[in-house]
C-alpha cells in the first residue's frame, strides 16, 4: 500500500503542494519521520497548514479547540522533522508563523514490513489519513454549495473491475497523470469562479465471497466480477 496524497502504486501519503508552477519534490518517509508525524493532533495541524496555508500556534489552537502551549509543542516537533518551516519575515518574537514544507509525502507501507517498532506509528498514520479523507467528504456534504458545484462534484465507485496488481498500479498512475494535467492547466488561473478542489480516490482489492476457494495469492474463482 502506498499513500501519496495522490494514490500511487504501492505508497500511502498526502500532497503538501509547492507553488503550482514548481516541480513537486517528493519526500519518501522513513521510520524516523513516520514516528515524528504519527500523532493525531500533529497530523491535524499539518493538514490545516497544507490545505489553508500558514498560521500561528494561537490561530491553530483556536481552530482545533486545543491549548496554545500544546499546539506550540507539536509545531516544534513537526519542524524538527522538517514537515513544516517557519515563515520568515512574518510575525514577532512572541508569535511565529508556520507553513507546510513544500514537498509531497510518500509513504510505502512495505518499507516497514520487517520493522515491528513501526507498526504502532504506521497504524496511527494510516488511520488518521483515512479519517481525514472521510471528514473532508462529510464537510463537503454538509456545506451549502450552489447547484453548479453540486453537479460538478461526485462521489463515485466502480466495482466491476478484475485487475492484476500491475494493472491496478497502472490505473492509479494514469489517474494521477490526469490530475497532474489539470493542476498544470489551472496553474495561475485568475478565474474568479475557481475554488480549491479536493480529489480523492480509493482503489484497492477486495476479498471475494467466503464460499469461493482462494488460490495461493488470496484470489477466488470469479473474484471481482460485477455485482459480486
Amino acid at each position: 500500500m502506498t499513500h501519496d496524497d495522490v494514490p500511487h502504486d504501492d505508497r500511502s501519503a498526502a500532497p503538501d503542494a509547492p507553488a503550482p508552477s514548481a516541480p513537486r519534490p517528493v519526500r519518501r518517509m522513513d521510520a524516523r519521520s513516520l514516528r515524528g508525524l504519527a500523532h493525531p493532533l500533529r497530523m491535524r495541524i499539518l493538514e490545516l497548514l497544507t490545505l489553508d496555508g500558514p498560521d500561528t500556534a494561537t490561530g491553530l489552537a483556536r481552530r482545533l479547540g486545543e491549548n496554545t502551549g500544546t499546539v506550540s509543542w507539536h509545531l516544534r516537533h513537526l519542524a524538527d522533522h522538517d514537515f513544516i518551516e517557519e515563515e520568515t519575515g512574518r510575525g514577532t518574537r512572541r508569535e511565529r508563523w508556520w507553513r507546510a514544507a513544500a514537498a509531497s509525502r510518500q509513504l510505502n507501507t512495505t518499507d516497514f514490513r520487517d520493522d515491528p517498532d513501526a507498526r504502532g506509528p504506521l497504524t496511527v498514520y494510516v488511520h488518521e489519513i483515512v479519517q481525514q479523507h472521510f471528514n473532508r467528504v462529510v464537510d463537503y456534504l454538509a456545506e451549502d454549495w450552489g447547484p453548479r458545484w453540486r453537479d460538478a462534484g461526485t462521489l463515485a465507485q466502480w466495482h466491476d473491475l478484475t485487475l492484476t496488481p500491475d494493472q491496478l498500479a497502472a490505473l492509479n498512475e494514469e489517474l494521477a497523470d490526469v490530475v497532474d494535467r489539470h493542476r498544470a492547466a489551472a496553474a495561475g488561473s485568475a478565474d474568479r469562479a475557481a475554488q480549491p478542489v479536493i480529489v480523492q480516490l480509493q482503489s484497492f482489492p477486495r476479498r471475494a465471497r467466503p464460499d469461493r476457494t482462494p488460490d495461493a495469492d488470496g484470489r477466488s474463482d470469479g473474484a471481482g466480477r460485477a455485482g459480486r
